[in-house]
């Protein structure tokens, strides 16, 4: 299944999510490259929500781009599968070896601003990140490490601390509450009991 399938197929969670779907979809029917970071405007991203296998634990990364705790992510690259994207971001921040998605469906969606910034000595200008979430699951005694590169911390937080440790407002309001209350609502994510 293609991303643009799996888009049309995903029931939005709220306002937000209804609304970001349709310009997705809108984005995908215009047929220009939205998969690479050269569209300068607005390129794909993909994020992944790792959660341990009982629910109550988030992985975060201390990015220092946007000096804040944070969900692991990034780029598409010209790579169209985003949930590919999302597990090999995740294995680069954090080191994690073994991290699986707990399903294939896109988890969250959602238009994210980025505002202008300096990366690597050069001004990047403001922008929007087109991000498809998914939801992965890895076992939070295993050993991860943080990627200088990107960040300067990983670890793990309980759902409840990541409002209080992210510092980017918006994203704690809109797009970390939201991924929290689906964890810990929805049946079909959790994990099957015995």
């Amino acid at each position: 299944m293609n991303l643009k399938e799996k888009i049309e197929r995903y029931v939005p969670y709220n306002e937000q999510e209804e609304a970001d779907k349709q310009e997705l979809l809108r984005i995908l029917e215009l047929n220009e490259n939205y998969f690479i970071r050269e569209n300068l405007a607005a390129h794909f991203t993909a994020s992944g929500w790792v959660v341990s296998p009982d629910r109550t634990k988030t992985l975060l990364a201390y990015h220092n781009l946007y000096d804040s705790w944070a969900w692991l992510g990034g780029h598409a690259d010209g790579e169209t599968d985003l949930l590919s994207v999302a597990l090999k971001e995740v294995r680069e921040e954090s080191r994690l070896k073994e991290v699986f998605p707990v399903s294939e469906d896109v988890f969250s969606l959602e238009i994210l601003p980025v505002f202008g910034h300096e990366k690597n000595g050069k001004y990047v200008s403001s922008h929007l990140h087109l991000n498809v979430t998914f939801l992965l699951e890895a076992d939070p005694t295993a050993e991860i490490h943080n990627n200088p590169d990107e960040n300067s911390k990983v670890g793990w937080f309980d759902l409840d601390d990541v409002p209080r440790v992210s510092t980017e407002t918006w994203f704690v309001h809109r797009i970390y509450r939201k991924l929290i209350e689906k964890t810990k609502e929805n049946e079909a994510w959790k994990p099957e009991k015995f």
